[in-house]
């Protein structure tokens, strides 16, 4: 019992069951059950006596590494040689990656745009909604393409097949005409018309302007902000303007707003006003006033002295305007009721002159979608003929001599070319007494000096474009000029400005349509006078104001009479 209790031998194991197994008997081996290298391959290699030195390196497969042996003396230089191989293979993977990236994208990664639109097309109009993930997909492939033309495009494909496509699949996305959208397309780069659509999509932040005759920004925002609004200061441009982007109460009815403490205005409306720029104790035109806030603006700044006109066509809208004017505080503006093409014969002398032209309103699409598609050709030669004799007559109303003014400044909320950039150059040619000046805004992209087939003066990036996709503001376009001498009797074209010649398309750009009847005949900075036809409208209204008090205008004894007691007779029945 000792000797089967003790186990002497050390190459005798016990299993779990007791039973005492000897490695060297033949039942077990290896080589008896068949198991060798053709079933285990490389593992059969493992199977090795921990006694016996390893016939392969640990670290390495190749032959190399197999016949040093893993020591303490170097197992630093086996580590970074392990390295060094190692970063050398991560480099070579990532050049693969990277070559096979760049023949993807030159070779299987071109965005089939046109096959994918030729594949919808059935030659008919179709009777189901359109698909705008694809469209939209459809889009942005396209922008891609168009951006890197010589690498992305298909071979045999021109660069004007790809900008149809984008413009068809614009006018579908976003529900534009064809002739608007191309229209506006041909103003921007590619992706910028992407981002310039994609704005118009979504409403501009809305602003209050601070009527500073009453209190001050503020204290106005934190009387909001304890009513529950969420504002901020609208930017360092301006010192009046809050940005609102929550409010628990209606903006329009609050106690603040009732009290005339502030106005709500689009940011892109105080553009013109600081461009302006008026002074204390000048006298100011407003061309088109209605509703009021470029008005409240001018005599915030002017602190309620000189004397603001406020004239608009429309008497309807007159009435919100003289609203506004009373509930602001306003006591230095005058309203009338006047076509501003009257202005010059109405009244002149003005320091400085706002015109805010009426337009197409391509830049505010936002609050108004259906311009999408209700503007044709036939409004873009209307609206800039009518802006053209807007311009001229607020230029003819400033007073050249003006020690502190002499200003005019030209603004629209578009952004098409014919009614701005050539609507200012028209007014440089017919008036050569006047030049662009910079409008004194901190920010805005410049005018176009060219544009497709037309050339306008070098002056022409004094003005400045806003557009909403990069301020974040109604589109908007603003030019100042500085009145330098009286306008001439016979101011017609020039052909240069300030010495420097013009190259205008007379075809494009200068309208030979007269402003008015007697453009020719003006023989001072206002127009003139005549006083034979002003003396037959005299006596056109004496008669009529006889007749309607019952006196006979054609009676002899009249002029007697009223010569001797100045009461004419009774007309006879």
């Amino acid at each position: 019992d000792d000797e089967v209790d003790g186990i002497d031998d050390p190459t005798v194991m016990e299993d779990e069951f007791g039973n005492l197994d000897d490695p060297s008997d033949d039942e077990f081996s290896l080589e008896d059950e068949g198991v060798g290298d053709d079933q285990f391959g490389e593992l059969s290699s493992d199977f090795v006596d921990s006694d016996e030195e390893p016939k392969q390196g640990l670290w390495s497969d190749d032959d190399e590494d197999a016949e040093e042996a893993l020591t303490a003396a170097n197992i630093e230089g086996l580590s970074s040689r392990l390295d060094a191989q190692a970063a050398q293979d991560a480099a070579d993977a990532q050049a693969e990656l990277e070559e096979q990236a760049l023949q993807t994208n030159i070779a299987t990664d071109r965005p089939n745009v046109l096959d994918d639109a030729d594949e919808g097309a059935t030659g008919q109009p179709s009777l189901l909604a359109p698909n705008l993930q694809l469209l939209r997909t459809r889009i942005t492939d396209n922008i891609r393409v168009l951006t890197d033309f010589s690498n992305l495009s298909e071979p045999g494909r021109s660069r004007v097949e790809y900008t149809a496509q984008l413009l068809k699949d614009i006018c579908v996305y976003y529900g534009y005409s064809e002739f608007l959208a191309e229209k506006l397309f041909s103003l921007f780069s590619p992706s910028e018309a992407f981002a310039f659509f994609e704005a118009n999509e979504s409403p501009r932040p809305v602003v209050i302007r601070t009527n500073t005759l009453r209190t001050h920004r503020r204290n106005l925002a934190q009387a909001l902000i304890n009513r529950g609004v969420t504002l901020e200061p609208v930017g360092k441009w301006t010192k009046v303007g809050l940005q609102v982007f929550e409010s628990q109460v209606p903006l329009g009815a609050t106690p603040e707003y009732l009290a005339g403490h502030y106005i709500l205005q689009a940011a892109s409306s105080f553009l013109p006003v600081i461009a302006l720029a008026p002074q204390e104790h000048e006298r100011v035109l407003d061309m088109a006033s209605a509703p009021g806030g470029k008005v409240t603006h001018m005599a915030a700044l002017m602190r309620n002295t000189g004397c603001i006109f406020a004239n608009d066509s429309n008497k309807d809208r007159a009435k919100a305007l003289i609203g506004n004017i009373h509930r602001l505080g306003v006591k230095n503006t005058i309203v009338c009721n006047y076509d501003a093409r009257e202005f010059p014969k109405v009244m002149g002398g003005f320091d400085r002159v706002l015109l805010d032209a009426p337009c197409s309103g391509t830049g505010v699409i936002a609050k108004d979608a259906s311009v999408k598609t209700n503007k044709t050709a036939q409004d873009f030669l209307r609206l800039p003929h009518l802006q053209k004799q807007l311009l001229l007559c607020a230029i003819d109303s400033v007073d050249d001599s003006s020690k502190t003014g002499g200003y005019i400044v030209y603004s629209t909320c578009s952004v098409t070319v014919e009614e701005n950039e050539q609507v200012v150059q028209y007014a440089l040619n017919k008036r050569p007494n006047v030049r662009l000046v910079d409008t004194g805004i901190s920010f805005g992209k410049e005018g176009f000096i060219k544009y497709m087939n037309k050339r306008f003066h070098p002056t022409m990036k004094e003005t400045r474009r806003y557009y909403p996709h990069a301020y974040n503001v109604d589109g908007f376009f603003a030019a100042r000029f500085k009145k330098i001498g009286p306008t001439p009797p016979n101011a017609v074209a020039s052909g240069s400005q300030n010495g420097v010649p013009m190259e205008v398309d007379d075809n494009e750009v200068v309208d030979k349509t007269p402003v008015a009847d007697d453009e020719d005949e003006r023989g001072d900075d206002f127009g003139g006078w005549d006083d034979e036809e002003d003396q037959e409208y005299i006596e056109r209204a004496k008669k009529k104001l006889l007749r309607k008090k019952g006196f006979n205008p054609k009676s002899e004894a009249l002029a007697g009479e009223k010569k001797m007691n100045g009461m004419p007779e009774r007309r006879s029945k």
